[in-house]
């Protein structure tokens, strides 16, 4: 393969690891939303409340929908990383050699396996972060809607705390 193949393949590389901090920190602003939706929930949430199925069906509701969210969530930050195999790029495959052979397998490739290398790089991580993204989206559509419930169980035990509702 020609140096340009190569070079276009290291762009390409670095482009697909470019998107990694992006999905990183959507996942990062979405964990803190979820917990603080449960912390507002857990603050407003009394021991009298369970008695009331009114308050407990959206308070159920809510934990249910922020868990898987949150299942979704650690899916995205922990990827299936198999895959690789004997590639002089990936670190994981990498961390499996001493250095002393890395560096010895690294400098005997000849340019054409350097630039297949690079491509199937290119192609895993790509498959990596379409797992990430398509687990975060899931998880946004899930915070989403546990707020339908969220809401309601705030203004059901605000007007229930305040006196407004009589508890049985």
């Amino acid at each position: 393969m020609t140096k340009s193949i190569k070079d276009a393949a290291e762009r390409q590389l670095d482009r697909v690891l470019s998107f990694f901090p992006r999905v990183e920190a959507k996942g990062s602003f979405l964990f803190a939303l979820n917990t603080g939706l449960l912390a507002l929930l857990a603050l407003n949430l009394s021991f009298d409340d369970f008695r009331v199925w009114f308050l407990v069906i959206p308070a159920i509701s809510v934990l249910l929908i922020i868990s898987v969210s949150l299942y979704f969530l650690y899916r995205s930050s922990f990827p299936t990383l198999k895959g690789g195999t004997n590639s002089l790029i990936y670190f994981r495959e990498i961390a499996k050699r001493t250095e002393a052979r890395f560096i010895d397998d690294f400098v005997a490739q000849a340019e054409d396996a350097h630039t297949r290398d690079l491509l199937g790089q290119v192609w895993r991580n790509s498959e990596i972060l379409k797992m990430k993204y398509d687990a975060l989206k899931i998880a946004f559509v899930l915070s989403a809607l546990a707020l339908i419930p969220w809401v309601i169980f705030l203004a059901l035990a605000a007007v229930a705390h305040s006196g407004g509702l009589i508890f049985k």
